[in-house]
């Protein structure tokens, strides 16, 4: 995702995207009052000669990716820790409101310590519910690191891979997903990738070419595309029995947005259900469900 020992230039470009979206995009689809914060006073990451500036329908994308994402995490009643793969700039864990939700931050190490330093001269107070797991997920599973922060394989969890699975080889996401799959407990993730450029209609595969381009002259380029047919059957082989996959138009519908806004590149956002592979999984989760309530936890974000 990033060169070794520097931290990644497409966290920071991602995390100004949802800057600019607070005051750009009117009214925001996603609500991210941290965002600006956490990028002030830092530059434009440096691009090569020729990169595109990047277009206003790439960076409501970036913003809806976030949103569904978030919108699953709040629908998911009995979630009590949450996994960021690929955190970067992502501020859900300062954002949380609920001391039952234990947010672990996955990442590259030099990506981890940057965003360490951007938390404390932004004033952002890192609350004692997040744990972070620094670890190169495109070379290994996170599943050493999370286990040594206190992540608990037999009890419920979300996973967020938001803008992250292009970067990775199609080997690294298939191991990431297999292992989330194959947990005991029942599981679900929110991911966006992108389609081959056979899949796109021919007026769009000039300006995904260009984005395509311009990502490998950044030093960080796409590296997997895929079909929504060959992700539906790579997450069922992975054990995940519900999988809803929204691309642009329907997202634009369900959050009533512009009608006339492109589709630039063929992203697609999916959440995906895994049941558990231990007997009784979701027994346990229905009387952790109620336990859950009778203390009164409630999440709020």
């Amino acid at each position: 995702m990033t060169q070794t020992g520097r931290p990644s230039r497409t966290a920071l470009s991602s995390a100004r995207a949802r800057a600019v979206h607070q005051r750009a995009d009117s009214p925001p689809v996603f609500a991210d009052p941290l965002a600006e914060r956490i990028v002030d006073g830092l530059g434009e990451p440096p691009t090569p000669p020729g990169t595109p500036g990047m277009p206003a329908e790439v960076r409501l994308f970036m913003a809806l990716r976030h949103r569904v994402a978030e919108d699953a995490l709040r629908a998911s009643a009995h979630t009590r820790q949450v996994v960021i793969l690929g955190a970067g700039l992502d501020t859900f864990a300062y954002r949380n409101r609920d001391p039952a939700l234990r947010v672990f931050e996955v990442d590259l190490p030099a990506t981890q310590a940057w965003k360490r330093e951007r938390l404390a001269a932004s004033g952002i107070e890192v609350p004692d519910t997040v744990a972070f797991c620094p670890v190169d997920f495109a070379e290994r599973n996170a599943d050493e690191a999370l286990d040594a922060a206190g992540f608990d394989r037999h009890a419920p969890a979300f996973f967020l891979m938001l803008g992250v699975v292009p970067y990775l080889t199609t080997d690294a996401l298939l191991d990431t997903v297999h292992f989330i799959g194959g947990l005991p407990a029942p599981a679900e993730i929110v991911f966006d990738y992108n389609q081959p450029a056979a899949a796109l209609p021919p007026h769009r595969r000039p300006a995904r070419a260009a984005m395509v381009e311009a990502m490998a002259r950044t030093g960080e380029p796409w590296q997997s595309f895929f079909t929504p047919d060959e992700i539906a059957a790579e997450l069922a082989d992975a054990g995940f029995f519900d999988v809803a996959d929204a691309g642009w138009r329907e997202c634009v519908a369900r959050y009533a947005l512009d009608g006339s806004l492109q589709d630039l590149f063929g992203g697609r956002i999916v959440h995906a259900r895994a049941k558990g592979t231990a007997t009784g999984a979701l027994a346990a989760t229905a009387t952790g469900a109620v336990t859950a309530a009778a203390a009164g936890t409630e999440r709020s974000q």
